[in-house]
């Protein structure tokens, strides 16, 4: 089976326990998470052939990290060791009406100091049929961005299909700058997720008017939003959005949107009691793609996908921790709850 290859940084994530507040802890949950890695981990876990690259530092905090990984089967063979230092985020976990905060502790971090040159794109990528970063990675740094063009340029010569996941986050970057590094990634792009703000911010194409109680009555807008992103870019072949009405933490309707070659499909509608508010949309990704490369199209392609994205909510921590099967018990029972 050929590989899956993500890019990203793996950080330390220390949470407070329970609901409560940074400022008021003496404690912290400790974890491992970042996007990309919470991909590879939640591919190695529906069955597929996934590896990660990364820079880690030469330390206990590294080798903790490269561990994490490993034990969910991925293949941590590329990854790059040394550095001053791994990445930390703070997660303050929201309740009712107080919404959930992260605190970024990742600048010099080993990752975010690589350089293009320490990326040997044919052997790293040897052996590999998709390629998977998100705008995460794009904002660490100008060398990632550059590091970024490179692995992409390779990926379209040697046909690797390559995965974008925009995930703007507006505490690393600005949307201006996010446009500017976009424009010289999509041309080499397949595959699209944007939610939300992503649209407007990573894209420049308006979708949302950041009401999050009414994402869902928005699917006009979205729709008009991913067809322009594939009028734009022809080589973006999919296009896939997740859809919230969000009434607090805890409570909110969750949907979602497949554009694949010109073809719109919608999923099922989930109502849920969130447990913990993260890694949703990596766990929408990697649901995404498994499916893709099990042949899925249409509606079962994005049913799929969001049952393994919904499903990430129960769980605490990074890593959307379900099988396959357990992927695809939720979306028989949401197709059938639902016709």
């Amino acid at each position: 089976m050929t590989k899956v290859l993500t890019m990203g940084e793996i950080m330390l994530r220390l949470k407070p326990p329970v609901n409560e507040r940074i400022i008021q802890t003496t404690s912290f949950e400790a974890n491992y998470g970042g996007a990309e890695a919470n991909v590879a981990a939640s591919l190695a876990l529906l069955g597929e052939d996934a590896a990660f690259l990364t820079k880690l530092p030469s330390n206990p905090l590294g080798d903790a990290a490269l561990y994490t990984l490993r034990g969910y089967g991925v293949d941590t063979t590329r990854i790059l060791r040394g550095g001053p230092r791994l990445g930390i985020y703070y997660f303050e976990k929201g309740a009712s009406v107080r919404t959930t905060s992260v605190v970024y502790d990742r600048a010099g971090s080993s990752f975010a100091e690589a350089q293009p040159d320490e990326f040997d794109w044919p052997m790293l990528l040897d052996d590999v049929d998709t390629f998977y970063f998100s705008g995460i990675t794009a904002a660490l740094s100008p060398a990632m961005a550059s590091a970024l063009q490179a692995a992409c340029g390779y990926c379209e010569a040697h046909g690797i299909t390559v995965v974008l996941d925009t995930n703007y986050r507006g505490k690393m970057w600005t949307p201006a700058q996010a446009q500017a590094t976009m424009k010289t990634l999509l041309p080499h792009v397949s595959v699209v997720l944007a939610h939300d703000e992503d649209f407007e911010a990573t894209l420049g194409i308006k979708a949302f008017d950041g009401d999050e109680t009414r994402g869902i009555e928005q699917v006009a807008s979205f729709e008009a939003a991913m067809r322009e992103v594939q009028r734009r870019y022809p080589n973006i072949h999919t296009v896939g959005s997740i859809l919230r009405d969000i009434r607090s933490v805890e409570d909110s309707d969750w949907t979602a949107l497949l554009l694949q070659d010109g073809t719109l499909s919608r999923a099922v509608t989930h109502h849920l009691h969130v447990m913990e508010g993260v890694g949703s949309g990596d766990a929408f990704g990697a649901g995404l793609l498994h499916a893709m490369r099990q042949g899925l199209t249409g509606e079962p392609l994005i049913n799929y996908a969001l049952a393994a994205s919904v499903l990430k909510l129960t769980i605490q921590g990074d890593i959307n921790l379900n099988t396959d099967a357990e992927v695809k018990a939720l979306m028989n029972h949401a197709g059938a709850m639902n016709r």
